[in-house]
């Protein structure tokens, strides 16, 4: 299966660098560049690309708008957010936008590669360690602003689930991969993704990112080391 990528970042030098990575992978089809977010509807429009490779800083519309507009509609390509950070406050707004993910610009052009695939296969491009450290910033922000009236709520959303869907929403928290998952809940890696998706249609999230913080709030992973 070949990927079609879209590319979008302001600073042409960039787009230069991720085409020349990128292009020579054998499945990969970088099928258009764009310069600001508000690019990207029409792009996509007419491109049809699987993953958009997002920049988060552009002029116009920047990159936490564009996929948040983008990830509204129905059929949306992933979106893979580029950045310099590893988990700012505008990381977060992106994965919580529905981006399935983000990689650094200084990123090894292999691991760039291997990370567009992975968001083309459904799978989220964040490592345990950074999931847990991103769902503790939000944590905190929530706790804020009042934690009880949200962990109820994700209770109450969790219980609509199937006791299969509800290990997998665990397992999906804990940053495990679809194999992983498979392994410990002895599925295919099929049936875990089936899985998946019936819990993201059911609860009506975007991504395992926002299945991962529904599993924080509802406290599924108060005893995850």
């Amino acid at each position: 299966m070949t990927i079609r990528l879209l590319v979008v970042d302001d600073d042409p030098l960039v787009r230069a660098g991720l085409a020349l990575m990128l292009g020579g992978a054998h499945d990969l089809d970088i099928v258009g560049e764009g310069s600001d977010g508000s690019e990207v509807p029409e792009l996509v429009a007419r491109l049809d690309p699987d993953v958009v490779l997002m920049d988060i800083r552009m002029e116009r519309v920047d990159g936490l708008t564009a996929t948040e507009e983008l990830r509204r509609r129905p059929g949306a390509p992933e979106v893979l957010v580029l950045t310099t950070f590893h988990a700012d406050e505008q990381v977060v707004r992106a994965l919580g936008a529905g981006a399935a993910g983000f990689v650094l610009k200084d990123t090894p052009p292999a691991e760039i590669v291997a990370a567009v695939r992975r968001v083309a296969g459904g799978d989220p491009v964040l490592s345990p360690a950074v999931t847990r450290q991103l769902m503790a910033k939000v944590a905190d922000q929530r706790h804020e602003r009042g934690a009880d009236p949200r962990r109820r709520a994700a209770i109450a959303r969790i219980d609509t689930l199937a006791e299969r869907e509800r290990e997998v929403v665990v397992a999906v928290g804990r940053g495990q991969s679809n194999a992983e998952i498979a392994g410990a809940l002895f599925l295919s890696v099929p049936t875990v993704k089936t899985h998946v998706s019936r819990v993201l249609a059911k609860l009506g999230l975007n991504n395992r990112v926002q299945i991962a913080l529904l599993a924080h709030d509802a406290g599924l992973l108060d005893d995850t080391p």
